[in-house]
C-alpha cells in the first residue's frame, strides 16, 4: 500500500460499513478510543499541539471533521478556506491521527453515539458539562478532558492576517 493510499485509508463517514468494521475491532482489541472533534479548516500549531496533547490520552485518536456544508453554517460564506477532502488528507497525514470521520449535522452529537468514545477532548473554553456528547461518555464510565489552546493561534486570527495583506 502506497503512502497516499494509507493515508486515505483513514478517513471515513459515520455511516461506512468499514468504519463500523474497524470500531469494532478497536473495541475488541481494547484499544482506549480517544475523540475530538473540528473544522481544522487552516492546521497550525495550535492544532498540532491541541490534537498531539488529545492523542496522548489513549491508544487511539479519532477526529470528526465537519463538512464543508457544516463549516459554512458554523463560520459564514467564506468557510471553509480548503475543501473538506483537503482538510481529511491533511488530518490523516499526521501520524497521532489514527482516523477521520466526517460529520454533517451542526455538532458531532451522532457519531459520539456511534464512537461512544472513552475519551471526550475538546478545547478548554468549554466546561465538561457543556461538552456535545458528555452525557453519552460520562454515561459509558468514560471521561471528558479539556484542553488549553496554544495562545496566539487561531484560523480566524490567520485568516484576518491574510486578508489584511500580511500585516
Amino acid at each position: 500500500m502506497s503512502k497516499l493510499d494509507l493515508i486515505k485509508s483513514k478517513i471515513y463517514s459515520r455511516q461506512d460499513p468499514e468504519f463500523q468494521r474497524q470500531l469494532a475491532i478497536w473495541r475488541f482489541k481494547g484499544k482506549k478510543i480517544v475523540f475530538t472533534n473540528g473544522c481544522f479548516d487552516i492546521l497550525h500549531l495550535g492544532h498540532i499541539d491541541y490534537l498531539a496533547k488529545a492523542s496522548e490520552l489513549g491508544n487511539l485518536l479519532i477526529v470528526g471533521l465537519n463538512t464543508d456544508e457544516s463549516v459554512r453554517k458554523l463560520k459564514g460564506g467564506n468557510r471553509p478556506i480548503q475543501d473538506e477532502a483537503s482538510r481529511a488528507m491533511i488530518l490523516a497525514s499526521l501520524g497521532f491521527v489514527d482516523c477521520v470521520v466526517f460529520f454533517g449535522e451542526q455538532n458531532p452529537y451522532e457519531l459520539i453515539k456511534t464512537v461512544v468514545p472513552d475519551v471526550l477532548v475538546k478545547g478548554a473554553d468549554y466546561l465538561p458539562e457543556d461538552i456535545v456528547g458528555y452525557d453519552i461518555v460520562d454515561a459509558h464510565g468514560g471521561e471528558i478532558v479539556t484542553i488549553s489552546f496554544l495562545e496566539g493561534y487561531s484560523t480566524s486570527a490567520i485568516e484576518g492576517k491574510i486578508l489584511a495583506g500580511g500585516k
